[in-house]
């Protein structure tokens, strides 16, 4: 039997509409009415309205208002919601209520998530500009990385909350992420900043109840034309920032939800997908739906030779989103890590939850081609440093755009594992790869190649030292004779994980 919440709840009607709007924590100020959508501010047994929000915009979790679970042994529910734009997408942070009474945030990260609860600094917080995208700091003697520092707003709000920011007014938001695996959130949208911290959770370890089912969720606002070419778009997840037309290939960026501003831009020359967009393959353990493709082509810095490999974004429901990278060493499976490796001196090393990778390849990416939805705004175009790390089969990678530095991690699959998972057994010889070498950077040569060439070059030379012998000897020259340098082998870079 549960144990009752020592907290007293408060309901009054809705200055707006009359509708009951209910506090459950003492802690609370603000509410947003679901009838009215006014914005309500309680100071002690009054209730004010001071305004109306946003329409909320629906995303891809199962989430909803007063869903109830448990973290490290204290339950809670859910009974706010926060939705934030900035300049690297949008994501959403849900206000969770303990039994204790304390408070939480269940958000969103790099399309997982991450729980948070509030902590504080023994010194005054440092001024947003204090802290550079990329570079390292430390707080109360702790290492961190500061993975993003950009200007973001709210969008809507929704149930009970303890904070607003005022409706659509920027203010700085700065993550930090430590080589342990934790995020340190600065939010200046009060004064002083607030701080949470936390780590990496999957929705299944909450033990959730209460979520959304998928056959009752609303549709609305998920078509609209093709801004290009007329045709009908279909928006399979609400979260999307990004859709490609499948009539004409058209890059569509979906400003504030389907019912925004509608950028495109042309794409010339489609990639085709080895595994269809829709397929649904198991990995891991559970079903995953091939939702998104990129086609990505880097260079080294100095060199003007491409490289290229293929990201496939997967979603699950309960799990978020993962990648499927095709390269042509092999295939991966990673996703973005919650935590920033630490970076050696040097930057040859980086080192995360204990474990050390040896950098293999530093290079400049851009993304060519763009099909089906994503949880950020992509842009053909779009240009990162990367930097690939090993240490055996596991990869760590790291790309850095303007706003944000972006770390992910994970491990070599097999091709025949790829095959199967998506049930596509008889394009085996075209999923194949070459499956061998640390990371999914490309232009692998297999070790049988290998042989075969340097055999080939040991025949050639000995047919060419025997002419050149019998050239000498009927032109009567003597001494030693001078043979071109150069190098056998080498590598082509390539493969990053997003």
């Amino acid at each position: 039997m549960a144990e009752p919440s020592p907290q007293r709840a408060y309901r009054a009607a809705c200055p707006g509409c009359g509708a009951p709007v209910e506090f459950r924590s003492a802690q609370s100020a603000y509410a947003v009415c679901n009838f009215c959508r006014s914005t309500v501010v309680r100071s002690g047994e009054t209730l004010s309205r001071v305004g109306k929000m946003a329409e909320l915009f629906e995303d891809h979790s199962p989430l909803q208002l007063m869903a109830a679970g448990q973290w490290q042994g204290r339950a809670f529910t859910l009974v706010g919601r926060l939705q934030y734009k900035g300049e690297t997408g949008a994501w959403t942070e849900w206000h969770a209520l303990f039994d204790d009474g304390t408070a939480g945030v269940l958000g969103e990260d790099n399309g997982a998530y991450v729980f948070l609860v509030p902590t504080a600094m023994l010194r005054e917080v440092p001024q947003a500009a204090h802290f550079r995208v990329g570079a390292t700091t430390a707080i109360e003697g702790k290492p961190y990385n500061v993975a993003s520092n950009q200007q973001v707003s709210l969008v809507s709000a929704q149930g009970e909350l303890p904070k607003l920011p005022a409706l659509g007014q920027p203010f700085a938001m700065v993550e930090l992420r430590s080589p342990d695996g934790e995020v340190l959130s600065v939010d200046y949208g009060s004064q002083p900043p607030a701080l949470s911290r936390g780590n990496s959770v999957r929705l299944e370890d909450l033990r959730l109840s209460g979520l959304r089912d998928d056959s009752a969720k609303e549709e609305r606002g998920r078509h609209f034309a093709c801004p290009n070419c007329g045709a009908p778009v279909d928006v399979a997840l609400a979260s999307s920032k990004s859709i490609t037309c499948r009539s004409c290939n058209s890059l569509i960026e979906l400003d504030g939800g389907v019912a925004g501003e509608l950028h495109h831009a042309l794409q010339k020359e489609p990639v085709e997908p080895v595994i269809p967009l829709g397929s649904v393959g198991q990995l891991q353990g559970v079903e995953w739906q091939v939702v998104g493709f990129q086609h990505r082509t880097g260079h080294e810095p100095g060199d003007d030779e491409e490289f290229g490999w293929d990201e496939y974004l997967l979603y699950n429901r309960q799990r978020g989103f993962i990648f499927l990278v095709d390269s042509e060493e092999g295939w991966s499976v990673v996703k973005p890590t919650t935590g920033a490796p630490a970076l050696s001196p040097g930057e040859q090393s980086a080192t995360y939850l204990g474990a050390k990778y040896q950098l293999k390849y530093s290079y400049e990416a851009q993304t060519r081609y763009v099909a089906g939805e994503f949880y950020w705004p992509v842009e053909q175009g779009q240009k990162t440093f990367n930097r690939d790390f090993a240490k055996g089969d596991t990869l760590l990678s790291m790309e850095r755009g303007a706003r944000e530095v972006t770390w992910s991690s994970g491990s070599k699959i097999a091709s025949d594992a790829v095959a199967k998972a998506f049930r596509l057994e008889g394009k085996k010889d075209l999923l194949q790869r070459a499956d061998a070498g640390p990371t999914s950077t490309g232009g692998g040569i297999g070790c049988g190649t290998i042989m075969l060439m340097f055999l080939v070059i040991l025949i050639v030379l000995a047919v060419v030292k025997a002419c050149v012998d019998d050239d000498d000897t009927r032109s009567g020259l003597s001494g030693g004779r001078r043979s071109s340098g150069g190098s056998f082998g080498g590598y082509s870079g390539g493969g990053g994980h997003k």
